[in-house]
């Protein structure tokens, strides 16, 4: 083999190569089955000029048969009138349109059986092109499955790389960072604004004000006793030196208001609960 020779060999093989690769099967499937379709309208169009042949074979056949009939009667018409040369003459007549007559009928009878085998073989040929067009459409759902899962490993490939992970890592830290720097200005804004002191009252009167409220819900509980009336004011002892006469009816008198006011606050118990029972 010359160098011209290997060289365009090594031409073709690479451009085959290249062709093979560059080929989408989406594309080179509906391709073919657009080929077969065609080549489907083409084997058509030579079965009925088959069968077209076939019929005008049959006719031809029935002419010549129906020309020896006709000359078998011209010869009985010259025999009736007595001429026998002319007799002979239709009869060899006849005989020329039999023989026509067979060899159309043979011709006749072997293009009909290739037009039968032309119909079977354009049947199978219609049912393989219905099955391609059926396995086109699931190889091409296959081929967009199989693409769905090469990009889907793909994109599993490029996170599971390890640089990819330690950038976020990183970012994730910088972040905190950015959020723990930003924490300290703003609390060293806050000692060095004289803001420090209103922020710790701030805070002291939303617990106290949180306190009363629990106090209050508990009271409306029955956990804690009820609120002492406003109105209820307890006298203090006063003991006076040099007036020892005057010391016991005082006493009595605070002992006495006690009493009332605990009873006062023991019947305000005892209605609560009588409420909170109903």
């Amino acid at each position: 083999m010359g160098i011209f020779a290997r060289l365009a060999t090594l031409i073709k093989s690479n451009l085959n190569d290249l062709i093979s690769r560059s080929e989408d099967p989406e594309k080179m499937l509906n391709q073919v089955v657009i080929d077969m379709a065609n080549q489907l309208i083409e084997a058509k169009k030579q079965v009925a000029v088959s069968i077209a042949d076939e019929k005008r074979l049959a006719k031809q056949a029935e002419q010549e048969a129906a020309n020896a009939a006709e000359w078998e009667r011209r010869a009985m018409l010259a025999i009736k009138a007595g001429d026998d040369n002319l007799a002979k003459e239709a009869l060899n007549r006849k005989k020329e349109h039999d023989q026509l007559a067979t060899t159309y009928k043979d011709q006749w009878t072997k293009q009909k059986q290739a037009v039968e085998q032309l119909k079977t073989a354009l049947k199978l040929l219609n049912n393989k092109i219905e099955e391609a067009k059926r396995k086109k459409n699931v190889l091409i759902a296959r081929k967009k499955r199989a693409e769905a899962q090469k990009a889907i490993q793909e994109t599993m490939s490029g996170l599971n790389n390890a640089s990819a992970f330690e950038t976020f890592d990183r970012m994730a830290q910088k972040i905190d960072q950015i959020e723990a720097e930003a924490e300290a200005a703003g609390e060293i804004a806050e000692q060095y604004s004289g803001d420090t002191l209103a922020h710790k009252f701030g805070q002291l009167e939303q617990t106290a004000g949180a306190e009363d409220e629990l106090v209050a819900l508990k009271r409306k509980m029955g956990v804690l006793p009820p609120e002492a009336p406003k109105d209820v004011v307890t006298t203090p002892q006063v003991r006076v030196a040099g007036a020892p006469s005057d010391a016991k009816p005082a006493a009595k008198n605070e002992q006495d208001e006690l009493a009332a006011a605990i009873a006062e606050l023991e019947a305000e118990e005892q209605r609560e609960q009588a409420r909170m029972k109903r």
